[in-house]
């Protein structure tokens, strides 16, 4: 992972409600030979007796169920908005061009779960995702019996208690303010979801990063 302290996200709560906003993860493993796997899968958080666990359901006539089988060990990362941010836009662009974005990447080993622990799970599952809507007929309660026989034996469901959590928040916090500024006035001008959303998280961090002395000028960072 990309290791420096200005592109760390500090508070636990913004990390896990990004996780909760970005559910849809990419979670990869290996074959003890060392063959990777790797699927995409939306995964629930929880968290019992200050512990935090993702869940989710897999295909069970897969590579990857296979290799979680045999090796338990996962990482899933969670990814948010991206965008290209040129050099031209720093008050120095005599240096490379680079790519703002955001990633959560959590560790841990697979458990399976047992048949009740999955129906409880792929209740929770559809709830969440039809927003509480219990009249909802993709709800799991309102699905076919027949649907649920054929079905549910294809899949598993898993819990990953979580043994180390990072992330990388790259959102230019180490430009001067008025390369900052600029970046963002451009992402704003270019327009487009994932541009727009990232220069919505700088406006965010903006005060933080510049704070306004009694003279009226904000801090700098050094270019």
């Amino acid at each position: 992972m990309y290791d420096f302290s200005f592109f760390k996200e500090k508070d636990k709560q913004s990390i896990l409600n990004f996780i909760e906003e970005n559910p849809f993860a990419f979670m990869t493993g290996s074959f003890l030979s060392g063959n990777q796997v790797a699927t995409q899968i939306p995964v629930l958080l929880a968290e019992r007796n200050g512990k935090l666990f993702l869940q989710g359901h897999i295909m069970r006539k897969t590579d990857h169920y296979k290799a979680f089988v045999e090796n338990p060990n996962a990482l899933l990362v969670f990814t948010g908005p991206s965008c290209y941010v040129s050099a031209s836009w720093y008050s120095n662009p005599q240096m490379g061009s680079t790519w703002n974005y955001m990633s959560v990447h959590i560790s841990g080993k697979v458990i399976f779960m047992s048949n009740d622990e999955l129906i409880a799970f792929m209740r929770k599952l559809t709830l969440k995702f039809e927003q509480g809507n219990t009249q909802s007929l993709t709800f799991y309660d309102n699905l076919p019996d027949q649907f649920l026989k054929n079905m549910m034996p294809a899949i598993v469901g898993f819990e990953i208690e979580v043994e180390k959590i990072e992330n990388v928040f790259k959102l230019s916090q180490n430009r001067d303010e008025k390369s900052y500024n600029n970046i963002i006035s451009k992402l704003e001008a270019l327009g487009g979801n994932n541009t727009l959303l990232i220069a919505q998280e700088m406006r965010k961090r903006k005060a933080e990063l510049f704070p306004i002395n009694v003279e009226g000028d904000g801090s700098k960072f050094d270019s």
